[in-house]
């Protein structure tokens, strides 16, 4: 029997996390295909049938999926220690570049030319969310069991209308299509040797949002919400965040936001840095890197204090059952979220630019970077020619 490769060190930890952190665009998809090719395929870290599991019981669990997973890797070579390095190594380098560009993009009074771009990129951000979702609906259906089957077109309808019309309740309609589909399924958390099921929607947090006020206590309110209740993916939550940094606190206007849900899928590493680009406009640089804290701190603590656990929930019939509901209404919910962002849209070349970009996305499947960049660059050559810019 040959012998198991050796753990990796904590340095190299640093370096092999950091490298996908700075060099991991294109979301969920591009992050797990990295992390594959490092621990499974080059240096034999992981065995491939523990990696599929991992990438299953992170997919359980409420938060970013791909964040989750780079902490549970490391957690598995390196214990404790290297969940805390590999995950900030991870998540480090995107926080950064986002930060750089919230203060760039969203500054006060910026220079025509940085209005003309976020105005440009954040045309496309609908095009993004639908592209986003068409490429997770083919495994979706796969994973769908039979008994579901006929169920899962209604729970991806159901979350398309509740992200297009329920804005900050979004959430709790999604754990509500996992409920329904363990009603029909008859399971109880007893019953079939299943195990308990894990706190998806902790009610005291629930209530904490009803006392928090404005200012930082409503910052970390709308950033724990987007790290604890990502079902997924970061597209989910959007229209969460769009309720309470536009609607509700008035951080930033609509064309803002859109900047901002622009920044996060340009920069590598996890799409939920977006909620940082909402923290900087809430409070500058202070509040970017206190909703990032918050918002990323459930994943950590998912992983440190249940990470012994995953085998079980991962083979629990309650769990999975529950995912069957959310699963389809969360990729609903991510193709329901393009209808509030092109409704944020108000200039008709914005609408042009948005139309180009699904052209670009889902006939010539270019990618979504290249996207972003080029409707940035069309914001600015319709500002060059006198073109209005939203306000």
């Amino acid at each position: 029997m040959a012998a198991a490769p050796p753990r990796p060190s904590l340095g190299e930890l640093l370096r092999e996390w950091g490298r996908i952190g700075c060099l991991g665009f294109g979301g969920p998809p591009t992050h797990i295909a990295m992390f594959r090719e490092l621990c499974v395929e080059r240096r034999a870290w992981i065995t491939p049938g523990d990696f599929e599991d991992a990438i299953a019981a992170c997919n359980l669990l409420p938060g970013p999926a791909s964040t989750q997973l780079s902490i549970y890797c490391a957690w598995r070579l390196r214990g404790r220690a290297g969940a805390l390095v590999g995950g900030l190594a991870f998540i480090l380098p995107g926080l950064i570049v986002v930060l750089a560009l919230s203060a760039l993009f969203l500054a006060g009074t910026p220079p025509q030319w940085v209005r003309a771009a976020g105005a440009g990129a954040g045309s496309a951000v609908a095009a993004v969310a639908v592209h986003a979702a068409l490429g997770l609906l083919p495994a979706s259906w796969r994973r769908a069991r039979t008994t579901s089957r006929r169920r899962w077109p209604l729970y991806l309808a159901a979350g398309a209308a509740g992200a297009a019309t329920l804005g900050p309740w979004l959430v709790l309609f999604l754990v509500g299509c996992g409920l329904v589909e363990l009603a029909a399924r008859r399971i109880t958390p007893g019953g079939s040797g299943a195990a308990r099921p894990p706190t998806l929607t902790p009610t005291p947090l629930l209530a904490a949002g009803a006392i928090a006020g404005g200012g930082l206590l409503a910052l970390m309110w709308v950033a724990l919400k987007v790290g604890m209740l990502s079902y997924g993916g970061g597209f989910v939550i959007i229209p969460l965040m769009q309720a309470d940094a536009v609607d509700h606190y008035h951080w930033m206007n609509a064309s803002q936001f859109l900047t901002a849900v622009s920044l996060g899928q340009i920069t590598p590493g996890p799409v939920v840095h977006t909620v940082a680009a909402v923290g900087y406009a809430a409070a500058g640089i202070g509040g970017g890197l206190l909703a990032a804290v918050v918002a990323f701190t459930p994943s950590f603590l998912f992983i440190l204090i249940g990470g012994p656990h995953f085998d079980r929930l991962r083979t629990s019939p309650f769990a999975r059952s529950f995912l069957d509901g959310t699963g389809p209404a969360a990729l609903g919910a991510i193709l329901g979220s393009a209808i509030p962002l092109a409704l944020a849209l108000h200039e008709p070349w914005q609408f042009a630019t948005l139309a180009g970009a699904l052209l670009l996305l889902v006939a010539a499947r270019r990618g979504v970077v290249l996207t972003l960049l080029a409707a940035a660059a069309t914001g600015i050559i319709v500002a060059a020619a006198g073109g209005p810019l939203p306000s």
